[in-house]
C-alpha cells in the first residue's frame, strides 16, 4: 500500500493511457467511491475479459462497474483526463447491456484489448456534468460524468499521504480542480 503514495510508480501508472503527443502536467492519488464505464466493440470475439479480433464481425457492448472503494491515480494533461488504478481491483462485467451506438463510441478490434483498461483516457472535452464539493476533512469530492455515460465518483484527499512520497499533490490536486472546472458544461 505504501507504493501506492509515491510520485515515480504513479507517473509510470498514468503514462501508460497517455495518449502519443501528450504530457502529464499534473496527478494526484484519489479514491473512487464507484464508477460505471461503457463499451461498444465490433469485429471480436470475448476471451475471459480481453477482446480479440475476429473475422465474425460480432458485437460486443460491455459495462464495467465498480460500487465500492478503490485507489487510482488521476492525471490531467491540455487535452485529456487519465485514470489508472494503484492496484489490480476486481469489477463487475456485464455484456450485451442496452447501450446507444450514438451515445457509446464503437471501436473496430484490430490488436487484442483488455476490457481491463476501459476507461483510461478521456478528452476534457467529453465531459459532460462535473460537481464539486467539499468533503471531509480538507477533501474535495468530484463528481465527473462524461457525455458517453461514464461517469467516477471520486474524493480527492487534502494530502498525498504521509512519507512525503507525493510532494506536490496540494498543488496538483488543486491544478486538476481547476482545469476540470474549465471543462464544466
Amino acid at each position: 500500500m505504501s507504493g501506492i503514495f509515491d510520485e515515480n510508480n504513479m507517473m509510470y501508472a498514468l503514462e501508460k493511457y497517455l495518449p502519443q503527443g501528450e504530457k502529464i502536467s499534473a496527478g494526484i492519488h484519489a479514491c473512487a467511491s464507484e464508477s460505471q464505464v461503457n463499451g461498444i466493440f465490433t469485429g471480436c470475439v470475448l476471451d475471459e475479459i480481453t477482446v480479440l479480433p475476429s473475422g465474425s464481425g460480432d458485437e460486443l457492448k460491455v459495462r464495467r462497474t465498480k460500487y465500492s472503494a478503490y485507489d487510482i491515480y488521476l492525471g490531467i494533461t491540455s487535452r485529456c483526463l487519465i485514470i489508472a488504478e494503484c492496484e489490480d481491483y476486481r469489477h463487475l462485467y456485464e455484456f450485451d447491456v442496452d447501450l446507444d451506438p450514438e451515445v457509446v463510441a464503437v471501436t473496430e478490434v484490430h490488436d487484442a484489448i483488455s476490457l481491463k483498461d476501459m476507461g483510461t483516457c478521456y478528452l476534457l472535452e467529453e465531459i459532460g456534468h462535473l460537481e464539486i464539493k467539499k468533503g471531509w476533512m480538507g477533501s474535495v469530492k468530484c463528481n465527473i460524468t462524461m457525455k458517453n455515460g461514464d461517469y467516477f465518483k471520486l474524493m480527492f484527499p487534502k494530502r498525498g499521504g504521509l512519507g512525503g512520497g507525493m510532494p506536490h499533490h496540494e498543488k496538483y490536486r488543486e491544478d486538476i480542480i481547476a482545469r476540470l472546472s474549465e471543462h464544466n458544461v
